[in-house]
């Protein structure tokens, strides 16, 4: 599955592995599909990550922003050519301390939004807000915390899943990918 343009690549992975494997295949796949767009050979591509800071991908002597999220059953990736990307995703489920998990880390703003949907829509609405804060935060280079109040200036987007997924895609504003399914 591929989405390209404005310098942004979504490439995507549906299929229930275990997670080293998944995010084995998603980097094959994204090396796949960068030869692919960016027109250069295969071996001239790899993806390059340290722990602590964002993965990057080596393009022939240059780098570009690199982004990856799983959830059982599906791997996303994002490309950005022209800056910072971020991309998360998320089954839509029922979670049992959904407000104690909004409060802490989407911030009580959310956690009251959610507390006022109605508890049929609540489990998408959690996932659209998690999937947003979680891609913002990969696009500025942050790792996950609890609230701490930071407003992430990024341009959000969602990004069509199969069924029962929900996914952001976080880019530098004015920067938007076509598109919009995966």
């Amino acid at each position: 599955m591929l989405l390209s343009g404005d310098g942004v690549l979504v490439i995507g992975i549906a299929a229930v592995l275990p997670r080293a494997e998944a995010r084995l295949c998603i980097r094959a796949a994204v090396r796949e599909a960068a030869a692919q767009w960016l027109k250069l050979n295969i071996e001239a591509i790899s993806v390059a990550s340290t722990p602590g800071a964002p993965p990057r991908l080596l393009l022939a002597g240059r780098a570009a922003s690199l982004s990856f999220s799983h959830d059982e059953g599906l791997s996303l990736a994002a490309i950005g050519l022209h800056g910072p990307v971020g991309i998360d995703v998320m089954r839509v489920q029922d979670i049992a301390d959904w407000f104690h998990l909004a409060r802490d880390y989407l911030g009580p703003q959310v956690a009251e939004e959610l507390a006022a949907c109605p508890d049929a829509q609540r489990p998408l609405a959690l996932a659209q807000a998690w999937t947003a804060r979680e891609a913002a935060l990969k696009w500025a280079g942050l790792q996950l915390i609890e609230w701490d109040g930071a407003v992430l200036s990024c341009h959000l987007q969602a990004v069509g899943t199969p069924q029962n997924f929900v996914a952001m895609l976080a880019t530098i504003r004015g920067q938007a990918r076509r598109g919009n399914t995966v």
